[in-house]
């Protein structure tokens, strides 16, 4: 049996409506993912940034850097959208892209360190990041840690603990 609002209406049905309606967020956007978000959209940015800078200037000059600054930037947009994105699937590819960067900020700044010649202009990920004050080095390594962390709440195995409260919420908007 629904109850009248103030307003005239239902206020179970409203709330339902409510809650439809109300835009969905990844568990992994609250707390400390906020920041890894924000980071990542800053870091998207730059690398973004730089490889249009760089592919439109001077391509010729050093391809393999400048299309890795590319694949850079299409990492970061991804991560920041799987992080922000709920659902399995969204968790999923935030797992695969972050182990992706992981391995290419390891890969490309390992090499970058040996062999200079492979990298006449730097990449975002060369020398593990140390122009960028090394976050692309730290980023992945606490993304992985916050996934992690969340990974039965992100899958949708448990609701997340402030779910009463976030309903709660929402039934008192009205």
């Amino acid at each position: 049996m629904a109850t009248k609002s103030s307003a005239g209406g239902s206020s179970s049905a409203s709330t339902a409506a409510e809650r439809a309606s109300a835009p969905k967020v990844s568990p992994l956007a609250t707390g400390v993912g906020r920041v890894l978000i924000a980071v990542y959209g800053i870091l998207a940015l730059a690398a973004t940034g730089r490889s249009v800078v760089q592919i439109a200037e001077d391509f010729a000059f050093a391809p393999f850097s400048y299309t890795l600054s590319a694949v850079a930037a299409i990492v970061y947009i991804l991560a920041m959208v799987a992080l922000i994105v709920p659902g399995r699937t969204w968790y999923r590819v935030a797992c695969v892209t972050i182990v992706f960067e992981m391995t290419g900020v390891l890969v490309i700044g390992t090499l970058s360190l040996l062999d200079r010649q492979l990298f006449p202009d730097l990449t975002i990920w060369s020398y593990y990041g140390m122009g960028y004050a090394f976050a692309p080095l730290v980023l992945p390594i606490a993304g992985l840690w916050w996934l992690r962390k969340h990974h039965r709440v992100a899958a949708g195995q448990v609701p997340p603990r402030n779910a009463a409260v976030v309903d709660q919420h929402l039934g008192s908007a009205e």
